[in-house]
């Protein structure tokens, strides 16, 4: 063979993808039949571009590579867009789903995340870089994941003119309540 049936692998950069992804949980589920059992394989997904879009995505495929493909598209249909506060989010957010219950909480600049688990890949491929979080109730990944975007999701949209100062007071009721007050210009 000649050496002229080579490839020449020249400056061709793999274009970055538009979005980042981290496999959350890959599980082995079984389904019996008559003649045995038939194994498929779940995937877990999270993705985002880590400027405030994200998503969660969940799929079942016969083999790894195409049960995390399809968790990818499903968590593409699934994305939110959250409204960050520099770094970090804009108010303190209790939220409850299933038996996952989830605490966000805005952290001071360079305080990094604190927050384990499936919250972590949440709020880390969503763009926030300052958080404390806890995760209650479930060690379900899929559960903790979903919850953490929709927490995340009930940010308050809230629009900002230069002139204004955001207070953030959180109730006993456990209600957000966002005042603004305009600064006096001397």
């Amino acid at each position: 063979m000649s050496k002229n049936f080579k490839k020449k692998k020249g400056n061709r950069r793999r274009p970055k993808p538009e979005f980042e992804q981290k496999l959350l949980d890959l599980a082995r589920v079984t389904r019996v039949v008559k003649g045995g059992r038939r194994f498929r394989f779940r995937a877990t997904v999270v993705i985002g571009n880590r400027k405030g879009k994200v998503g969660v995505g969940v799929s079942k495929g016969t083999d790894v590579s195409q049960a995390i493909q399809k968790a990818f598209a499903d968590a593409k249909k699934n994305m939110i867009t959250i409204q960050l506060h520099g770094n970090t989010i804009l108010h303190d957010i209790r939220h409850k789903l299933g038996s996952a219950r989830i605490l966000l909480k805005p952290a001071s600049e360079g305080r990094g995340i604190i927050a384990g688990g499936a919250v972590r890949s949440v709020v880390e491929l969503a763009g926030i870089r300052d958080i404390v979080s806890k995760s209650l109730g479930t060690k379900n990944k899929l559960n903790v994941a979903r919850a953490t975007i929709e927490a995340l999701n009930t940010i308050k949209k809230v629009e900002l003119d230069k002139s204004e100062k955001v207070d953030i007071l959180d109730k006993k009721e456990d209600k957000k309540v966002v005042e603004s007050k305009k600064k006096s210009t001397k």
